[in-house]
């Protein structure tokens, strides 16, 4: 284990994911799994999960714990991202404005919408009929 430890939130949906940040050599485990292991080897999650490296390039000096829960594999994704987003910019602050510019430190607002009475769904209505 490193000298240090940060400890950062994100979210998306209703998954919330912890990120613990430790000098190391640069590997991301999620749930004690690596990314390929907990993501199943889908590709677009994962995609989603590294955009905050594409930014910064510090990642090979550091190790990134992250613990996710709730919600589904992409809300859990989403959640894993905004995470590591702030988890770098607290480790580098000058990449404060790239970080802006792609939307990683925002947490994304849209959630599912409540289901109405009288209606099957939220927003879906039951057959209308006329006469």
């Amino acid at each position: 284990m490193g000298k240090f430890s940060y400890v950062t939130a994100g979210r998306r949906k209703n998954a919330v994911a912890m990120v613990r940040v430790l000098e190391g050599d640069g590997k991301i485990l999620v749930n004690k799994k690596t990314l390929d292991e907990y993501f199943c080897g889908l590709g677009r999650l994962k995609k989603i999960v590294l955009k905050p490296f594409n930014i910064w390039n510090g990642v090979k000096n550091y190790d990134f714990y992250v613990s996710v829960s709730g919600g589904g594999v992409s809300g859990q994704a989403g959640a894993v991202c905004h995470g590591l987003a702030r988890t770098v910019l607290k480790l580098n602050e000058l990449s404060k404005a790239a970080l802006k510019k792609e939307g990683l430190l925002t947490r994304d607002p849209r959630m599912v919408e409540r289901k109405k009475p009288g209606r099957p769904k939220a927003r879906k209505r039951f057959q209308f009929s006329k006469r």
